[in-house]
């Protein structure tokens, strides 16, 4: 069903080589030979190119005069984009009205037909295919497709042709595209090689649908991981991974945070939130001193949600730190808490205090200050100090 030695040579035409790199820092996190694949320096920002440029160049010469169609939150969108313009092909992609914008510029600039349509993925997609019935489309499956997951499954042979000892792969899991062509074109290779997939708390569609012993549609799906919230996984995807996924595991959207930060701090890397659950997952692994691939799969980014992430991880990491401080609204207070503040060596970020909103009863003022910090234990450090001096902190 599957031929990976031929879609490689397709594919090949197209791709980044994205080879493995050894990191100490997520080595030593999880006591194991930490390898990642950083697919999010692929061309396009993701692995999606390999499947879709798989799917489009198989496609006969009607299909191609007609145009295709294809629905996806992005990542997706831009590999068929890409795949059709090489191919000279007419390409359409429908996209969630609220899709990033990095997104939506990144498959404009292929030369594609972008329609933003429905509040969701599913939305999107159900309005794709009425487009393809209209219009004589073919369309695209963004992972609930033979040819799609072959494409991925061309990850697998770079792994091994680099690494000569692998003894687990970890890998993001959305739709199931992805994962389903690792551990099968893996599993060909060496059947002793474990595969591990990682999805959100929240979207773990898959684990679901292998718990329950069938396709299940989630209530909702609410996760910072937008390109892995899918409330649905494939019918190929399902078959192939429930057979050759050896385990699952689930991450929040902290321990997602956590990873992003880690990445860009210790390996000078960006990755979008879905990419980064396999390093998620790192900090959960049962086993120990194997070599583990773990898959960064993708890094489109929005620049501004980039920042949030990282002001939120500041906060969660206790590099910064706001605090509300009571204080009698008197001259010289303010100055004194200042002052045993700066005993604890932390940096003054802002200051909000306005001694017009005292209360009239208790004569006292709150004032909020946000400090660069270093790390959790300075935060209770800092606490302690302005407790034993008889502030009281809200």
């Amino acid at each position: 069903m599957f031929d990976f030695i031929s879609a490689k040579e397709r594919v090949d035409q197209v791709i980044n080589k994205t080879h493995l790199f050894y990191s100490d820092y997520f080595s030593d996190l999880s006591n194991n030979n930490v390898y990642i694949k950083p697919e999010n320096l692929q061309k396009t920002g993701s692995f999606k190119i390999r499947g879709a440029y798989n799917k489009l160049s198989k496609l006969d010469d009607s299909q191609k005069e007609k145009g295709i169609i294809t629905a996806s939150a992005g990542n997706h969108a831009q590999g068929v984009a890409f795949s059709a313009n090489k191919l000279g092909i007419d390409a359409t992609i429908c996209m969630p009205e609220q899709t990033p914008m990095i997104k939506v510029e990144g498959t404009l600039k292929y030369g594609a037909n972008v329609v933003l349509y429905g509040e969701n993925f599913d939305e999107c997609k159900e309005h794709a295919i009425k487009l393809a019935e209209e219009k004589g489309f073919t369309f695209i499956p963004p992972f609930d497709d033979l040819d799609v997951i072959e494409g991925q499954g061309t990850i697998a042979l770079e792994i091994v042709d680099e690494l000569e000892y692998v003894d687990y792969v970890i890998v993001p899991v959305g739709g199931g595209g992805l994962i389903a062509g690792l551990a099968k074109c893996i599993k060909q290779i060496s059947p002793l090689i474990k595969v591990i997939g990682v999805e959100p708390v929240s979207a773990a569609s898959m684990q679901e649908a292998i718990k329950k012993g069938k396709i299940v549609k989630l209530d909702g799906v609410d996760t910072i991981a937008d390109g892995t919230a899918v409330a649905e996984v494939g019918k190929y995807t399902y078959e192939i991974a429930k057979d050759y996924v050896d385990d699952w595991v689930s991450v929040s959207d902290e321990e997602i945070l956590m990873a992003l930060i880690s990445l860009m701090e210790r390996h000078k890397l960006i990755a979008e939130p879905s990419g980064a659950l396999s390093l998620a997952a790192l900090s959960k692994l049962n086993f120990y001193n194997k070599n583990v691939v773990s898959l960064v799969s993708g890094g489109n980014i929005d620049m501004s949600f980039i920042s949030q992430l990282i002001n939120r991880g500041l906060y969660e990491t206790g590099r910064i730190t706001r605090i509300t401080v009571e204080i009698p609204n008197i001259p010289g207070k303010l100055q004194a808490l200042l002052s045993d503040i700066a005993y604890t060596k932390a940096n003054v970020i802002s200051i909000n205090h306005d001694s017009l909103k005292a209360s009239s009863r208790y004569k006292n003022i709150n004032v909020e200050i946000t400090l660069e910090t270093n790390g959790m234990d300075h935060v209770n450090k800092i606490r302690d100090v302005i407790i034993k001096k008889g502030y009281i902190i809200h």
